[in-house]
């Protein structure tokens, strides 16, 4: 049922995960600046891939030509592989942490220890530990859900760009 879904309407497939994307993106804001979670430099990496697959989605989502969308959505595939594998590592950090995290810096000494122009990049890596578990549902923490996201969104795109590869070599036009 899926694959005939992604077979029918791979532009909605597309929109559909441009769209989980920008609600995942929400959901962080959210656990950023009203729960009060301070996200790790890994935490931001992640999110930098899931505005990278949003993009690339909404852009392979946005026009009917097979060879636009498929570039798109192998750039978002590209985008959530890259996601998967920094989540994987944070999940490793925080199952295995280290002696010593070395993770981040806080806000206030970095502005205290840096001129302006060094410190501003630095604000904008994250302050949080890698290593800390702050926030879990179902016994899964972010990194672990933000995995099985990029997972499921890789999937999705790699299962809808082999099936309309497919198509092309069998002859019949994929639907836009």
């Amino acid at each position: 049922m899926v694959l005939n879904w992604i077979d029918q309407a791979p532009r909605r497939v597309l929109a559909l995960i441009s769209v989980a994307c920008v609600a995942m993106l929400a959901f962080g804001m959210y656990l950023q600046h009203v729960v009060g979670l301070e996200p790790c430099p890994m935490c931001i990496v992640q999110r930098y891939a899931l505005i990278g697959v949003a993009i690339f989605t909404g852009l392979a989502s946005a026009r009917g030509s097979k060879g636009w969308w498929m570039s798109f959505a192998a750039l978002a595939l590209l985008a959530a592989g890259f996601g998967a594998f920094v989540a994987a590592r944070q999940s490793w950090l925080q199952w295995y942490p280290p002696e010593v995290a070395t993770c981040g810096r806080d806000f206030y000494g970095m502005i205290e220890n840096y001129p302006i122009g060094r410190a501003i990049p630095m604000i904008f890596r994250g302050s949080g530990d890698c290593t800390a578990i702050d926030w879990t549902f179902l016994g899964g923490s972010i990194a672990n859900w933000s995995f099985l996201c990029f997972m499921g969104f890789g999937l999705v795109l790699l299962a809808l760009l082999a099936r309309a590869g497919r198509s092309k070599k069998g002859g019949r036009a994929a639907l836009a």
